[in-house]
């Protein structure tokens, strides 16, 4: 399915496996210079997409990609680098230039609401339905 298709879509996952499935099936169609700027509260499976979002962007070990909540950034290679932010414990604006890394890779930034300047790119939210149950939004703004 090409990236356009996944715009102004709502996915419902059931299960992690399926929102590494519908993560993974996106990822194989990025072409390696987007933004993607992910939201959903804590919980509600920001990591376990980017994980499959890196799979299906030929990162090796997928399983390596976790939440670099404290460090605030961590770096995938497949394709193409996947440069991965998490902002969730930045108070202010992140020391870290976000835009240095912009064209260079995927940027895939986790609470974007974080951010002093607001970026446009892909849009994914992801809502708790329930324990279990996901819905991932996906849109471009």
């Amino acid at each position: 399915m090409p990236l356009e298709d996944f715009y102004n879509k709502n996915f419902l996952s059931n299960s992690e496996e399926e929102t590494l499935s519908i993560a993974k099936s996106f990822g194989r169609e990025l072409e390696g210079r987007e933004i993607i700027l992910l939201e959903g509260e804590l919980g509600a499976g920001k990591t376990i997409f980017v994980k499959g979002l890196a799979e299906g962007a030929g990162v090796e070990n997928p399983d390596e990609v976790n939440s670099p909540s404290f460090t605030i950034l961590n770096i995938y290679h497949g394709k193409f680098p996947i440069y991965h932010f998490d902002l969730y414990r930045v108070e202010d604006d992140p020391e870290i230039e976000i835009s240095d890394f912009i064209g260079e890779g995927v940027v895939v930034i986790e609470w974007p609401d974080r951010l002093r300047e607001r970026l446009e790119g892909i849009s994914i939210k992801i809502e708790i339905i329930d324990e279990t149950k996901r819905r991932i939004k996906i849109s471009l703004i």
